[in-house]
């Protein structure tokens, strides 16, 4: 079920639900359900997947907003049926970064459309969701590096600088379409920001 795409098979988001609560993802089950029942069920607050590094995990990538594919599978997975997801799981690989040592997770947590498209988010939205992030930190004992992927995550560099000095923060596109596709070296840029990330990673082993 490790492919691009695979959670819009409904088995394979089943699978993934009744994994929420391995020990290695717990802990950021229990975040979510808590800003759940802060914010309320409306927001539509997606899950960490759990095929990912859960609290393990030393490597955090933040994108902007969960889409409404990822209300949809209930996770902010690289595995999503959308192409912005497919593009993570292609340039991780091939530039050698493991997802069982990273997180995704966004900037803003929560669903800030209209169900039929995403607005972009604003200053208030990056705001009020700070707290939240900084509750995450917390929940990643292992964090050596983060990586911002677009304009609005980029919003995040220089608090996560000043909370987690010790952190390597990296600053990549958005590794949507609408860039990868635009030109035929854009993903070129892409796929060297990913390896510039794999490079400083610190030796990890399966058993880590």
């Amino acid at each position: 079920m490790d492919e691009p795409k695979s959670l819009r098979c409904s088995k394979a988001r089943a699978q993934r639900l009744a994994a929420i609560d391995a020990c290695h993802v717990a802990p950021l089950t229990d975040f979510v359900r808590a800003l759940r029942t802060q914010m309320g069920a409306e927001y539509g607050i997606p899950y960490f997947d759990p095929l990912d590094g859960g609290t393990r995990a030393d490597c955090l990538f933040l994108l902007e907003a969960p889409g409404a594919k990822a209300v949809a599978s209930e996770f902010i997975s690289r595995d999503n049926p959308d192409e912005t997801a497919k593009n993570v799981v292609l340039l991780s690989k091939e530039a050698g970064i493991d997802r069982r040592r990273t997180v995704l997770w966004n900037v803003v947590p929560w669903y800030i459309g209209s169900g039929k498209k995403i607005r972009p988010a604003n200053s208030r939205d990056l705001g009020a969701a700070a707290p939240s992030l900084i509750e995450l930190a917390a929940l990643l004992p292992a964090l050596h590096t983060i990586v911002l992927l677009g304009k609005k995550a980029a919003t995040a560099s220089r608090p996560i600088a000043q909370l987690l000095p010790a952190v390597q923060v990296f600053s990549a596109p958005h590794p949507s379409p609408l860039f990868v596709n635009r030109r035929p070296e854009n993903r070129a840029i892409l796929l060297q920001c990913f390896q510039q990330v794999a490079d400083q990673l610190p030796m990890w082993s399966d058993g880590a």
